[in-house]
């Protein structure tokens, strides 16, 4: 398994060159913020700079985020060029994405949600709201309830929109909030069971399908179910 060598170290899934795709751990920003804490995006420039020789700034476009309690696949572009062509499948919502999450509560065997969102820029949430409401965007997704331990449960979410804390929001407002989620759970751990497990998209530059995915981290509660489910 190669990785980025840095601190954190990060899984790399993928490498070409033009796409850089890794596997973010628990607790890593997406991005730099007012905390000064390592980000995801920083390390990985400086895997790039040292792996590569590479003089100067380094360009690694940020396409997408994943909130710091969550796991799981994150891609970068590498070049103007792919950062350009993968935006516009995430305009055209043409690249599928997947997640795991551990829930609390009843969730039925298969779900459609959809609600309409606001997020809160000061205090960084989001609720639902009306459809009228100023700002509201819809949200919408599917899950399929792959396994029940106990009073978890874990499930299989795709996202037909792609707005923030979505998918967090969203299960929480039906009653089942994934397992360790602070902000939208009232819990008090320290992890969200909440993992991007894979992407599928079409390749910038060789357009053909490509799908990258990444099993979720091994500890409580992803290691009450068979990782045969997460292949």
């Amino acid at each position: 398994m190669k990785t980025t060598q840095t601190d954190p170290n990060i899984e790399i899934i993928f490498e070409d060159n033009h796409l850089l795709v890794v596997n973010k751990p628990v607790g890593l920003l997406s991005q730099e913020d007012h905390t000064g804490d390592p980000d995801i995006l920083t390390l990985c420039k400086e895997y790039i700079k040292k792996e590569h020789n590479k003089p100067g700034n380094v360009f690694l476009g940020l396409l997408h985020r994943l909130d710091r309690p969550v796991s799981g696949v994150m891609m970068f572009a590498k070049t103007s060029k792919a950062a350009s062509r993968i935006s516009e499948q995430i305009r055209q919502r043409t690249i599928k994405k997947k997640y795991l999450a551990v829930v609390t509560g009843n969730p039925p065997p298969n779900g459609y949600l959809t609600h309409h969102l606001l997020k809160d820029e000061k205090t960084n949430t989001v609720q639902v709201v009306k459809p009228n409401v100023k700002g509201a965007q819809d949200a919408k997704l599917i899950f399929q309830r792959l396994d029940s331990v106990d009073d978890n449960h874990l499930l299989k979410v795709s996202l037909i929109t792609g707005r923030p804390h979505q998918i967090r929001v969203q299960l929480s407002e039906e009653g089942y909030p994934i397992f360790g989620d602070q902000k939208y759970g009232k819990s008090n751990r320290s992890t969200t069971a909440l993992h991007a497990y894979s992407l599928e998209l079409e390749h910038p530059t060789l357009k053909k399908e490509i799908f990258f995915s990444a099993k979720p981290p091994q500890f409580t509660p992803w290691s009450k179910f068979s990782t045969k489910l997460f292949t």
